[in-house]
């Protein structure tokens, strides 16, 4: 079999999580390679990602690559990754989960969470999910446009000063060495993550066989199972994953739960469900959720 082709975006953790990847393919025996390719996300970083039209910002030039063969598996952030895919590929392995939680980014003071941030501090994120969380919290804080690669976005923080504080993924920091700037993790039901975020998400050619095969042995049962519940919960709201949409699938009572959340953009309306979910039909569990939700209004606050 000859090398696969792995596709991926070029930046520092995208690299991480597909050389991640190869190397745990090298451990089956499987040899692979890396094959960088550019997303519009990557080359339209002048302003948020919601203001962009469309869907598929991060993945779409990486599924055509994998379409017309130039690769044969697409290593994805499973939060970028929309709920529908293109005709001709399919999801063939979610590999374990990485902390889903997010994190608190701090220029300095001891702050240990987003109620006890000083009041007035410019805090950056271009999330309109994390954004909306953040009025609905705190009203009083000015929220700053943050765009460009987990490392430049600390340093805006922690080295230039440019802002006071920043949400990003724990994994994308602790997969990248950049622990240290976690002044604090985030309990998930205060700022919700987007649903998937911590996951990867393996794509191939849906005809594909071989490299299905290949790839099987890094799948993680009880994360596929949570990243279905919280993908068919986005799925059934019709959002796509720069919608301010919220998820995660956490325990509670012995049994697993999925927690749905939906916050107009300036914050003033938040609604959250949650309902235990069943791991023979997690999607059942997500769609479920969802319609909660919908009974609360959140139709309205996501046409706003």
């Amino acid at each position: 079999m000859k090398p696969l082709k792995l596709g991926t975006r070029g930046s520092a953790l995208a690299r991480w999580q597909a050389d991640w990847v190869r190397a745990r393919l090298a451990e089956l025996g499987v040899a692979a390679e890396l094959v960088i390719i550019q997303t519009r996300g990557d080359a339209e970083v002048d302003r948020p990602l919601q203001q962009l039209e469309g869907k598929g910002f991060f993945t779409k030039e990486i599924e055509d690559a994998l379409l017309a063969g130039r690769i044969d598996v697409a290593v994805h952030s499973l939060k970028d990754l929309p709920t529908a895919l293109p005709p001709g590929v399919a999801l063939a392995a979610v590999p374990e989960r990485a902390d889903a939680a997010e994190a608190l980014v701090v220029r300095e003071g001891g702050a240990t969470g987003v109620l006890l941030l000083a009041t007035g501090i410019r805090l950056g994120t271009s999330s309109l999910r994390r954004s909306a969380q953040v009025k609905h919290l705190r009203p009083d804080l000015e929220i700053v446009p943050l765009r460009g690669n987990v490392p430049t976005r600390v340093k805006k923080v922690q080295g230039e000063g440019q802002l006071d504080a920043a949400l990003l993924a724990v994994a994308g920091l602790t997969r990248l060495g950049l622990g240290e700037a976690v002044a604090a993790r985030l309990d998930p039901l205060e700022v919700m993550p987007a649903p998937g975020q911590g996951a990867l998400g393996l794509e191939i050619r849906s005809d594909d066989q071989a490299t299905r095969t290949a790839l099987q042995p890094l799948e993680h049962l009880e994360t596929a199972q949570a990243v279905a519940a919280e993908r068919a919960l986005l799925a059934e709201l019709d959002s796509g994953c720069q919608a301010a949409v919220a998820a995660y699938t956490g325990m509670r009572d012995g049994g697993c739960v999925l927690y749905g959340r939906v916050t107009a953009p300036d914050g003033a309306i938040q609604v959250t469900a949650s309902s235990a979910i069943d791991p023979a039909d997690p999607a059942a569990g997500g769609v479920h959720v969802a319609r909660l939700l919908l009974a609360q209004g959140a139709a309205s606050l996501l046409a706003r």
